[in-house]
Parts: C-alpha cells; sequence; structure tokens
C-alpha cells in the first residue's frame, strides 16, 4: 500500500469512526422504544429535519450518479434532471411538510408511513398498510443495494484493484448495518445532518479546483464547444466506440479515445419527451419515505417553514454543482473514463489528482456520507415496515416493543443481505439502478400521500387502486412497455404516477364514501396549532 493510500484511508476512517461515535452516543436514548428508534420521539430541530431529509434523499447518486451522467454525454439529461429534482423539493417541502406533520399526529400519532396511511383511511385490516410495507421492502432493498456499489466503486479506486469491488461491497454493508443497528432513527439523522455538510463541501472545493486546473472558466467552456451538443440543454452528446457505434451499456462497448480524448458522434437533439421525463424525477418526492419521515419527525410543525429553506438551498447547491463536476471533469479527464459506469467515478478521480491524500481522503468520505445517508433510512425504514406493520399489526398484535425491536433488527440484517446481493449481481450504472428506485416509490406513493392530505372524498378502496396502480405500472413499463421505443420510452415515473391519481379518483367516486369520523378527522388537520 502505498503512502498516498494510507493518507486517503486515514481520512475516510476518520470520518467513519465519526459515525460510529455518533451511533453510540445516540444508542441509549433511541432504544428506548420503537417510537424514539423509527422517529425520535418526534424531536428533531428544523436544522437536522431539513439537512438529513435531504441528505438521505440525495445518496451516492448525487456525487457519483449525476456527475456521471454530466460526464458521459453532457448537460441535457443532468440540467433537465437537477432542475426536475428542485422543483419537486420546493413543492413537497412547500404542500405536503406541515400537512403530513399534523395529520400524522392526528391519525393515531403515527411513526411510519404504513401507519399513516392505515390509520387515515381506518383500515382495520390492515391491507393498506401490508401493501405499502411489501412496496417499501422490495424498493428499499434495491435502493440499499445501489449505495452498495458506491462503497465498491471508491474503495477499488483507492485500492487500484477491481478484486476488491466484492469485498468492499461486503464490509461497507457491514459497517452501515452496525452503526444503524445502534443507534436508530436519531443517530441516523444527526450523521445524515453532518453528511450533509461534508457534501456539499465537498462538492464545492472539487468543482472549483476542478476549474482552476482546468485553466479558468473560459478554458473549459472552449473544450466543451469542441464536443457536439455537449453544453446543449436541448441535445445530447453522443459517445461512440472504434466503429462509430453509440455506446451503450446494453451494447457493453467503450467510447472510443483518440489524442488522448473521447470520441462523440454528432450528437442528438434531446426531445420534449426526453425533457418532460428527466423533469418527471421531481414527482418522486411525494412518495419518498426517508423525506417524509423528516416531516413528520420535527418537534413542531411551525419549525418546517424554516426547514424547508435551508434544503432548498442545499438542495439547488448540491444539484449544480454535482453537475458542473461531471462536465469539468471531460474537460480535464476527456479520453479517461470510456463507460457509462467508469465515469460515475469522475468525482473521486478529480479529489485524487487535485488534493493533497488526507484532504482527498476527507472529500472522499464525503461520497460515504452520501451512501450511509442513504442506506440507513432505506433500511431503517424497511425494518420498521416490516417490524412495526408486518409483524406487530399483522402477524402477532401481542407483540411487544422489545420483540417489535428485535424483529427490526433482524430484518436490517436481512435487507443489508440483499441489498449485497443486488450490488454484486450487475454492472448496472447507480443512476439507473436509483431511478427504478425512485419510480417505484414515486409512483406508489406520491399520489396516494398528496390525495390523503387534501381530499377529503378519496376512500380506502381508492387508496389501494392508486397505491397497487402506481408501482404495477412501474415494473411493467419497465419490464416491457417502456421497450415499444418512441413515445413509450418516456420514464416510467410519469404514466406510473399519472395512471395511480386516475386510479384514485376513478375508484374513489364509484365506491362508498369515507365516514363521517373519516371526514371530521381530515377536517381537523386544518385547526392544529402549529
Amino acid at each position: 500500500m502505498t503512502s498516498q493510500q494510507v493518507q486517503i484511508l486515514v481520512g475516510i476512517a476518520a470520518y467513519l469512526l465519526f459515525a460510529i461515535g455518533i451511533g453510540i452516543w445516540y444508542a441509549k436514548k433511541s432504544n428506548k422504544g420503537s417510537e424514539a428508534y423509527f422517529l425520535g420521539d418526534r424531536g428533531l430541530g428544523p436544522w437536522v429535519a431539513a439537512l438529513s431529509a435531504e441528505a438521505s434523499d440525495m445518496s451516492g447518486w448525487l456525487l457519483m450518479g449525476l456527475p456521471g451522467v454530466a460526464y458521459f454525454t453532457g448537460a441535457g439529461e443532468a440540467v433537465w434532471t437537477a432542475i426536475g429534482l428542485a422543483i419537486g423539493t420546493y413543492l413537497n417541502w412547500r404542500l405536503v411538510a406541515v400537512r403530513l406533520r399534523k395529520y400524522s399526529q392526528i391519525a393515531g400519532n403515527a411513526i411510519t408511513l404504513p401507519d399513516f396511511f392505515s390509520n387515515r383511511f381506518k383500515d382495520s385490516r390492515r391491507i393498506l398498510m401490508t401493501i405499502a410495507s411489501v412496496i417499501i421492502l422490495v424498493f428499499f432493498s434495491i435502493y440499499v443495494g445501489s449505495q452498495f456499489v458506491t462503497f465498491g466503486k471508491l474503495f477499488s479506486f483507492v485500492f487500484g484493484s477491481q478484486d476488491l469491488y466484492i469485498t468492499m461491497v461486503v464490509l461497507g454493508g457491514i459497517f452501515v448495518l452496525a452503526y444503524t443497528l445502534l443507534g436508530g432513527f436519531l443517530a441516523e439523522s444527526m450523521t445524515d445532518f453532518f453528511q450533509a455538510l461534508l457534501m456539499i463541501v465537498a462538492l464545492s472545493l472539487v468543482v472549483v479546483i476542478g476549474v482552476v486546473q482546468a485553466g479558468g472558466l473560459s478554458t473549459v467552456l472552449g473544450q466543451f464547444r469542441e464536443i457536439p451538443r455537449f453544453a446543449d440543454l436541448f441535445g445530447i452528446a453522443t459517445p461512440v466506440d472504434a466503429v462509430g457505434n453509440a455506446v451503450s451499456s446494453a451494447a457493453g462497448n467503450v467510447q472510443a479515445v483518440v489524442g488522448g480524448k473521447g470520441v462523440f458522434g454528432a450528437g442528438a437533439s434531446y426531445s420534449f419527451l426526453n425533457i418532460v421525463s428527466c423533469l418527471a424525477w421531481g414527482l418522486g418526492y411525494f412518495g419518498m419515505p426517508q423525506v417524509l419521515l423528516r416531516f413528520m419527525a420535527i418537534r413542531k410543525p411551525s419549525q418546517l417553514h424554516k426547514s424547508r429553506r435551508i434544503a432548498i438551498v442545499w438542495c439547488v447547491l448540491s444539484l449544480a454543482t454535482a453537475v458542473s463536476i461531471g462536465m469539468v471533469g471531460r474537460a480535464l479527464l476527456p479520453g479517461l473514463l470510456t463507460t457509462a459506469s467508469e465515469a460515475e467515478t469522475v468525482f473521486i478521480h478529480m479529489a485524487v489528482s487535485f488534493f493533497p491524500p488526507l484532504i482527498a481522503g476527507l472529500i472522499l468520505a464525503g461520497i460515504l456520507a452520501a451512501s450511509m445517508s442513504s442506506s440507513d433510512s432505506y433500511m431503517l425504514i424497511a425494518s420498521s415496515a416490516v417490524a412495526r406493520n408486518l409483524f406487530g399489526e399483522l402477524f402477532w398484535k401481542k407483540a411487544n416493543d422489545k420483540q417489535i425491536m428485535w424483529i427490526a433488527r433482524f430484518t436490517l440484517a436481512a435487507v443489508t443481505g440483499f441489498g449485497m446481493y443486488v450490488a454484486l449481481a450487475g454492472d448496472d450504472s447507480i443512476f439507473r439502478v436509483v431511478s427504478y428506485a425512485w419510480a417505484g416509490f414515486g409512483a406508489a406513493f406520491g399520489p396516494l400521500i398528496l390525495f390523503s392530505l387534501f381530499w377529503k372524498r378519496m376512500n380506502l378502496p381508492g387508496a389501494i387502486a392508486g397505491m397497487v396502480a402506481g408501482g404495477g405500472v412501474v415494473v411493467l413499463w419497465k419490464a416491457a412497455i417502456s421497450k415499444i421505443g418512441g413515445a413509450f420510452a418516456v420514464y416510467e415515473l410519469l404514466p406510473a404516477f399519472l395512471l395511480s391519481c386516475a386510479a384514485i379518483v376513478v375508484v374513489s367516486l364509484l365506491t362508498a364514501p369515507p365516514s363521517d369520523e373519516i371526514v371530521a378527522e381530515f377536517e381537523s388537520v386544518a385547526t392544529l396549532e402549529e
């Protein structure tokens, strides 16, 4: 092991020890009961709620997936996706946050999302809770896998050996499992708060130093112009292989390199349908459990107004710098990364190339911070769905808090194991894996959340229909319909979200209206003090 590798590892290890310390610090407080473990006794402050929500949402995708897209194909897909996410973030905090915080307290003091759905519609048979819990378990297990891919890529690069990928996926999973088991929601939220700070510092440092190393902004822009449609918001650059075919992960080909620079074709137009697909990412926010739980966990509803402003500023800055890193990376490393998967390491290459090893280690800890802040959230929410909602509410209603906590811990281990399997099963890019899970949650839960909060005529059959339609269409569209091409190639979240909305409205209107008790509870939310 070289001196540089040792110093990088010291920087990374310093952060990991810090994260473990937070888990130990909050272990006693978090383990006093299931409400403390899963929702922190609704005690988050505005800064922690805002930054932990954003950190758990963005994940390693922010520092690897999004820069990778910008590096490989330019501004088109990356910028429109970032715009969609920024709009979705704002609307979610603006429309959903306060009302969900109030409603979740009125609806039987719900501490998980399945709890809220079940209590909101007085679902005594727990049908809605069961379906929601299964969806959370499936899609969050996939999501966890995407974060473990990040661990593997990072440490394989640091040690200079792809043979370590499997080892580091396993060790990374075990580490996240350990500190999530220790501290629960409070430890997760506090580490996510610090991880959000580390992420934004790391992104800002890398993009600024990258521009300087490239010779200044004018030089960078000049190099962009050499690549057809690379900086065109309404176009997309097309990397090609040695025989002129477009590079794609499906074909397994790699970009040709001539004179140290990647070879590109003439580029292509980024159609209205492509832009709509990217903007549709913003719809996913309404159904993201890891974000919605922060709304539910804040100390007072009135504090969410401050949290919203903090979250929006962080979100816009982080997305802008992530896209910039990918594009500046193409100017600095024009022929180094020749596949979409390799392109996702551009942040790592820039950090190691342009910073002293110890500082590079701390910056690379930002990648671990991003991945850990998401994977711990996903694992904890999945475990709560199984332990509290399936086990405690459906299979063994007499279960006490201690038994629920043990089931949660076993579930955490199982989700970790499945996440490792997903990370080791294929070579899909982080961006593509995340996009599928994002669509699943956005379509299954997004319309359900919006209509639950704002339409009192919605009933239980409508809720069930909307959730099943949303999740089912995502799977069907991705697996079959999108392959037809043309207009059907749109991002699966958009049609699934719209069809879920339609199912909620149609089924609710065709079946009996909600009871007077449900309507009265709905109307009482507006009068609850903030």
